[in-house]
C-alpha cells in the first residue's frame, strides 16, 4: 500500500499544468522522498525497541553476564606471596563501583551475587593442598624454612574477596556498607536463602574484619541528653528494642534528669549510635520497669546526688544487625559503670532490670509436652491443680492443663487477684528453672541470661508484675529479672560461667529452681 500512494502522488505530479515552475515539483517529490524515508526509519526504530524491549525484560539473560563482569573487575588476583607487601592497593573506584552495583540489586539478585563472590572469589584450594603436602615434607628441615613455608600457607588460606573487602573499609561510607552487608548474609543464612558453607565462610570473613573495625579501644562513649542533635535522638527512639519510645516527652524523660543514656560510635560510621544502653538512677534496685519508663515526676525533677545509690540498667539495644557476635555490648556496660562511679564516687550498687523473652512460649512447650506424656500433674502441686480448675470452673486432669494453657496465652488472668494469686507461685518457679536450668550447648537458653551471666553478673531476683504491658505479659507473662554486678566479683563469675558453665544465683532464685525440681521430680 506505501508503494502503491507514492506512485500515486508522482503520476498527480505529471499532470500539474506546465505553469507549475520545476523548482515547486522538485520541492514536492523531496517531501514525498523524506516522508518515504522517515516511515521507513519510524517502522526501523519501532522494530528496534521492541527487539531491545524483549533482550532487556528477559529476568536473567542480561543479568547474570553483568553480574560477572562486575565481580571479575572487582575482585582483583591476590599479590604473589613475594610481592604481597609490594604491590600497590586497587584503586578507590574498584570500591566505589562494587558499593554502588550492590546497593542497586534486588533482595534475590542480591543473594546470587554474595553466592557467586563467595565461592568462586575465595580461598585457592588447589594451592592451599600444594601448600599443606610441602608443609609436611618439610617437617625433616631447619626452623626457617618450616617457618616460611607455613607463612606462605597462612597467605594462600586468604580468601580472594577478603582484599576487596578490606580496601573497601577504606572507602567514604565504606565500613557502614560492609556491615549492612554483613546484615544481608546473615539473613541469607538465617532464612536459609542459601546453606552454602562459603557463604558461612564469607560471614567469619567478615566478622573477624568487624571485630577488628570496632575493637573497644576504636570506640567511643557518648553520653545522650537532651541537647545532642536531633538525629541522634531520634535514631535513640528508632532503635530502641526492649521498652519502645511512645513520643517526644517519653523520649525527654528517659534523657533527663536522674536517667542517662550512652551510647558507643565508630568514627567511620559518625552519627551513628551502635549499641545504646539506657540507665535509671535509683535510690534502691528496681523491681519493676512501671517506675521507670512511665514516672512522670522526673521530667521536671532535679537530681538528689545523696537518693542516688544504684543504677539500673533497664535497656540495651544493638542497632547494627550486621555487626552481631561483635562484643559491643559487655563493653559498653563496663565503660559506664567506671562513667557512674566517677560522677557517684559513693555509688556501690549496679543491677539490670532485664526482660524475660521467649519464657512464655517455652512454657507453652512445656506444658504440652506434659500433657502429652500425661505428667501434666507434675508440674503443679495437688493443691495449685486445684486453685486453676477452681479459678477456670475447669475439670481436673487434661481440661486443666488447657485452661491453664489458655490463661497463659491471654493477658486477662493479670486482671484478676485471685487469678494471680494462684499463678504466681506456679510462675516464679517454671520461670526460674528456665532461666537456670534450661540450657543450650551448657549455656543459658535464653539470649538475655547468657549476655548478663557472660559479663560476670549474678541471677540476683525474680520480679513479679514487673513488666505489666501487653508486651511483657505475652513475652514472661509479666515477669523481669534483675542480673546484679558486684564489682569484686565479675570476673570470677565471668570465668566459672564461661569456662566452666556455671550460673552464680542468688538464694531467691536457688530456691524457685529447688522448689521445681522437687515438683517436677528431676
Amino acid at each position: 500500500m506505501f508503494v502503491l500512494a507514492c506512485t500515486f502522488l508522482n503520476t498527480q505530479l505529471r499532470m500539474l499544468p506546465a505553469m507549475i515552475s520545476n523548482s515547486i515539483i522538485l520541492a514536492v517529490r523531496g517531501s514525498v522522498r523524506c516522508w518515504r524515508t522517515r516511515s521507513l526509519l519510524r517502522v526501523s526504530l519501532e522494530a528496534s525497541s521492541v527487539r531491545c524491549w524483549r533482550r532487556y525484560s528477559h529476568p536473567t539473560r542480561r543479568r547474570v553476564p553483568d553480574m560477572e563482569e562486575v565481580l571479575a573487575r572487582v575482585v582483583v588476583p591476590l599479590p604473589s606471596y613475594e610481592t604481597r607487601e609490594k604491590s600497590p592497593p586497587p584503586p578507590e573506584s574498584v570500591s566505589l563501583e562494587l558499593m554502588h552495583y550492590y546497593r542497586g540489586l534486588e533482595k534475590e539478585d542480591k543473594v546470587e551475587f554474595l553466592t557467586k563472590l563467595s565461592q568462586e572469589y575465595g580461598v585457592d584450594h588447589k594451592a592451599v593442598s600444594e601448600l599443606s603436602a610441602k608443609l609436611l615434607d618439610t617437617q625433616l628441615r631447619d626452623l626457617a624454612t618450616i617457618l616460611q613455608v607455613e607463612d606462605r600457607l597462612r597467605y594462600s588460606l586468604t580468601p580472594r574477596y577478603k582484599q576487596l573487602l578490606s580496601h573497601t573499609s577504606r572507602t567514604e561510607g565504606g565500613v557502614k556498607f560492609l556491615v549492612d552487608l554483613r546484615a544481608d548474609v546473615l539473613e541469607m543464612i538465617s532464612s536459609k536463602a542459601s546453606e552454602s558453607a562459603h557463604i558461612r565462610e564469607l560471614n567469619a570473613t567478615l566478622k573477624g574484619l568487624l571485630s577488628e573495625w570496632f575493637s573497644v579501644g576504636l570506640l567511643r562513649l557518648e553520653r545522650i541528653t537532651w541537647q545532642s542533635p536531633c538525629e541522634i535522638l531520634q535514631k535513640i527512639s528508632q532503635y530502641e528494642a526492649v521498652h519502645p519510645v511512645r513520643n517526644w516527652t517519653d523520649l525527654k524523660r528517659r534523657v533527663g534528669p536522674c536517667r542517662r543514656c550512652y551510647a558507643f560510635t565508630h568514627a567511620a560510621m559518625p552519627g551513628e549510635p551502635l549499641v545504646v544502653l539506657h540507665v535509671a538512677l535509683t535510690e534502691d534496685i528496681s523491681d519493676n520497669i512501671q517506675s521507670i519508663v512511665r514516672e512522670f515526676a522526673t521530667l521536671e525533677s532535679e537530681e538528689d546526688v545523696n537518693k542516688i545509690n544504684s543504677a539500673i540498667f533497664y535497656s540495651i539495644s544493638s542497632t547494627q544487625a550486621g555487626l552481631q557476635g561483635v562484643e559491643l555490648g559487655n563493653y559498653l556496660i563496663k565503660r559506664v559503670v567506671r562513667e557512674l562511679q566517677s560522677e557517684f564516687p559513693h555509688m556501690t550498687q549496679f543491677s539490670s532490670l532485664s526482660p524475660i523473652p521467649g519464657f512464655s512460649s517455652w512454657l507453652q512447650g512445656l506444658l504440652s509436652q506434659y500433657r502429652k506424656e500425661g505428667r501434666a500433674s507434675d508440674l503443679l502441686s495437688e493443691q495449685e491443680w486445684k486453685e486453676v480448675e477452681k479459678a477456670t470452673d475447669s475439670a481436673s486432669g487434661t481440661p486443666a492443663v488447657d485452661a491453664l494453657r489458655k490463661l497463659i496465652g491471654t493477658s486477662e488472668w493479670m486482671r484478676s487477684e485471685r487469678l494471680s494469686g494462684v499463678l504466681e507461685p506456679v510462675l516464679m518457679r517454671l520461670c526460674a528453672w528456665y532461666l537456670y536450668g534450661e540450657k543450650r550447648r551448657g549455656f543459658a537458653l535464653n539470649p538475655v541470661a547468657n549476655f548478663h551471666l557472660q559479663n560476670g553478673a549474678t541471677m540476683w531476683r525474680l520480679n513479679w508484675r514487673a513488666d505489666t504491658s501487653p508486651r511483657g505479659v505475652a513475652n514472661s507473662c509479666g515477669m523481669m529479672v534483675n542480673y546484679r554486678y558486684f564489682l569484686n566479683e565479675t570476673s570470677k563469675n565471668s570465668a566459672l560461667y564461661l569456662q566452666s558453665k556455671v550460673i552464680t544465683a542468688s538464694e531467691q532464685v536457688l530456691g524457685f529452681v529447688s522448689q521445681f525440681q522437687k515438683s517436677s521430680k528431676l
